[in-house]
């Protein structure tokens, strides 16, 4: 019931389609400038697979019948139905091979190896059939080379404007990206937006229809840019729509229209292309921001598993306590508190547990007022065994009495990282004096910086301009990514982090200072 159900309506929208698109025909045959009923053909076949074969012959057989009525020689008329169907199919066949339903042309491989089949296959499809149009003696003499080519726009043109919208209607994906472009602010904008720009294109009249046609560019590229390719694909159908109602309105030729259809392909292309590029960069902007994020969580778990350390320590004493509080005999307010110590560091350790996976998962931090000299003495514990043992000094100057609200443990990532590059950045430069420092003094404004330098080699300008970007490491098994994650760290704390261009090594670090308590 469902499958009739769902061919019933391709059916009746196929030919509805084919009936409001049935404007200029050439010799009242099925050749028109605009034609976007083989768009949902191909996207019916495509979903369908070859159980869409006999429904799309039947509905385009149907189609010819209401449409255009079946003149003298109806056998002519079915034959040629047949040609079409059957070119169709083709297409239909070879885009199912060639298209993944799941990217839903949003990028430019998939746009590319859609737009290319569908150039080529119109004009196949247009000259077959107008030659079987010919040769059965439906097409005057000499009618040939015009019907080619204003079936090939009116096919061209209608498929490609139309078939994103039906492919991405096809789709639970593609409808919900559709409908949030459509709930959007902005889309009341670019919708007004080309009213006006058709009003003024073709205000004047036919001439001035086409001078001032580039204007209609800009609400395409509007939605393009702002939307991807969920607004390309709405503002392309939309345009389409209007420019076929006011040269309507206005009574212009077939020629003319034609002219125009080719103008509205190269303006959807443009927002087709100018969609998926934007699609592919917020994609790949959302991957790398996928990977920041779970390199992070692993510089996360090393601050993490010294904060597990303390609790998981006092848990095995107070377990202990409880064991022979137990093998005493004893059943009173020690062994109780005991019990309540374990029950307290067996929460922090799950508090611990529980930062680190909605960092996994969103990036939350957790602010909360922090004096900086605590994050700094955690920081900097592991280095001062490290100082000693490669021969390094680490020379720690006083911190200020500043209070911070920060996520004390991202901060600790954060000094940890440049404190890390420090100290690789001397044993590399093989230095005759192996020196890293940590200053910190209070700026105006409510702000205190950190400064770490060493005495290695430094940097240079071209390296500093490039030193935070993603992937960007000078040694050989890093992954580039200290560096990027610590500045996302600092900026998201309304901080700042570089690196200056010095003979050594030098990396500021400037936080703002809570105001309240800035001065205990």
């Amino acid at each position: 019931m469902n499958t009739l159900f769902l061919h019933l309506s391709f059916a009746a929208l196929y030919i509805a389609l084919d009936a409001a698109s049935f404007i200029h025909p050439l010799h009242g045959l099925n050749i028109t400038p605009w034609n976007p009923a083989p768009a949902l053909g191909l996207v019916f076949l495509l979903r369908r697979g070859s159980a869409g074969w006999l429904p799309l012959i039947g509905t385009v057989v149907l189609s010819e019948w209401l449409v255009r009525g079946i003149p003298q020689s109806w056998w002519a008329s079915l034959v040629s139905a047949l040609i079409l169907a059957a070119g169709y199919i083709t297409l239909g066949e070879y885009l199912r091979r060639r298209l993944v339903p799941s990217n839903l042309l949003d990028d430019r491989a998939s746009l590319l190896a859609w737009i290319v089949p569908i150039a080529g296959g119109t004009l196949l499809i247009s000259l077959l059939y107008l030659t079987s149009l010919h040769l059965l003696g439906l097409l005057p003499a000499g009618g040939w080379q015009a019907g080619v080519l204003q079936f090939w726009v009116g096919d061209g043109v209608g498929i490609t404007v139309a078939m994103p919208l039906f492919w991405w209607l096809s789709s639970e994906r593609g409808r919900v990206l559709l409908r949030s472009s459509i709930l959007r602010l902005e889309t009341l904008g670019y919708v007004a937006l080309s009213l006006l720009a058709l009003r003024v294109a073709f205000a004047l009249g036919d001439d001035s229809g086409f001078k001032l046609f580039y204007l209609l560019f800009l609400p395409i590229i509007w939605a393009s840019a702002r939307q991807g390719m969920a607004g390309a694909i709405l503002s392309a159908s939309l345009l389409q729509v209007e420019v076929i109602a006011v040269v309507q309105m206005l009574s212009y030729s077939a020629v003319t229209l034609a002219e125009l259809q080719m103008l509205s392909l190269a303006m959807a292309m443009i927002g087709f292309f100018i969609g998926s590029v934007v699609d592919e960069q917020r994609r790949t902007s959302e991957e790398l921001k996928q990977t920041l994020r779970l390199a992070a969580a692993g510089e996360m778990a090393g601050a993490l598993a010294h904060e597990l350390n303390q609790p998981l320590t006092a848990l095995a004493a107070y377990a202990s306590s409880c064991e022979m509080l137990l093998e005493r005999g004893e059943q009173g307010e020690r062994l109780n508190a005991a019990i309540r110590g374990m029950l307290l560091e067996s929460g922090r350790a799950g508090e611990v547990v529980r930062r680190l996976r909605d960092f996994f998962r969103t990036g939350a931090t957790k602010l909360e007022s922090v004096r900086l000299s605590e994050i700094v003495d955690q920081a900097i514990r592991h280095y001062r065994e490290k100082a000693s043992t490669q021969r390094i000094a680490f020379n720690v100057g006083k911190i200020p009495e500043a209070v911070l609200v920060a996520d004390r443990l991202q901060m600790e990532v954060v000094l940890r990282n440049l404190l890390a590059n420090a100290f690789d950045a001397v044993v590399q430069a093989d230095c005759v004096q192996r020196i890293v420092s940590l200053n910190s003094e209070l700026l105006p404004g409510s702000r205190v910086s950190v400064v770490i330098e060493d005495t290695g080699a430094g940097l240079s300008g071209k390296v500093a301009g490039t030193l935070f970007e993603p992937f960007q490491s000078s040694k050989s098994s890093g992954l580039g990514l200290g560096l990027a994650i610590s500045r996302a760290i600092v900026e998201t704390h309304g901080g700042t982090l570089w690196g200056e261009v010095a003979d050594h090594g030098i990396f500021k670090l400037v936080l703002p200072i809570h105001e309240s308590v800035k001065n205990v």
